[in-house]
């Protein structure tokens, strides 16, 4: 007996992998998340803080 196919499953499968590869392309494309430049632009803004602070003289 041959194996039976699932068609809407092979579909729906393809259909994820190929949206999921389609997100990697973008994340490379575009850079970082919204976290990620929240964390870095308030990192940033903390060292400007602290460099003004120590500066006195």
């Amino acid at each position: 007996m041959s194996n039976v196919t699932n068609l809407n499953q092979f579909r729906k499968t393809k259909a994820r992998s190929d949206k999921r590869a389609k997100a990697d392309e973008n994340s490379a494309k575009f850079g970082r998340s919204k976290a990620q430049k929240d964390l870095e632009k308030a990192r940033a803004d903390k060292a400007k803080r602290d460099l003004d602070g120590k500066s006195t003289t």
